[in-house]
């Protein structure tokens, strides 16, 4: 995964938590505007989430944002 995909889930999932709590829920679809945009980013991130970590749809923002800090 690159550094600026990175760098823009673990601000997105700050976000999240912040405005509505730990418990926040999200797919790998809120990294991303409503239009694709930039689709090899899109699918870096689906292949991350779903192909190397298996995750379901929706996971814990705060589990995510430790995982990409924790360069899994």
């Amino acid at each position: 995964m690159n550094p600026d995909l990175k760098q823009k889930i673990i601000q997105v999932c700050e976000q999240k938590i912040r405005t509505k709590g730990p418990d926040v829920v999200l797919s790998f679809y809120a990294f991303f505007k409503n239009k694709n945009d930039n689709p090899k980013e899109l699918m870096d991130a689906a292949t991350w989430w779903i192909e190397i970590h298996q995750l379901d749809h929706f996971e814990k923002a705060v589990k995510i944002k430790g995982m990409v800090e924790a360069g899994l």
